[in-house]
């Protein structure tokens, strides 16, 4: 497939940063999601390599990838943050018209709660 061939570059020639294909990074590289899944974070490394995904009509799918000997832990969450994120959270769930805090997050597309959007819906027949 001649897709393909424009995502092998392990020398860096064509993009600047070593090219492989989708699923076939050298051992020692990850993702940020596969270092995430690891308990790592980038911890500030530049970019390594990349891979990448040719699809069809659209731009491909680029992954950049990191070293995994210089990865580095995961920060812990502190109690400040995860009340800053119970905040957060709650403001997803609170609706702005009503003031209402419902048990999931408000639609975006709506923008206020179900109840205020949709009034005429709630009457009992």
């Amino acid at each position: 497939m001649a897709a393909w061939g424009k995502c092998i570059d392990p020398s860096g020639a064509r993009y600047g940063i070593p090219t492989y294909p989708w699923r076939c990074a050298p051992d020692g590289l990850a993702t940020r999601r596969q270092l995430r899944t690891q308990g790592l974070r980038p911890g500030g490394q530049p970019v390594v390599a990349q891979t990448m995904l040719p699809r069809f009509r659209r731009p491909p799918l680029v992954a950049y990838l990191y070293r995994i000997d210089h990865a580095k832990p995961v920060r812990p969450m502190t109690s400040r943050k995860w009340g800053a994120l119970a905040l957060a959270m709650l403001a997803r769930r609170t609706c702005p018209q009503c003031r209402i805090a419902y048990d999931y997050c408000i639609p975006r597309s709506l923008g206020v709660g179900v109840l205020c959007a949709y009034p005429d819906d709630q009457r009992v027949p």
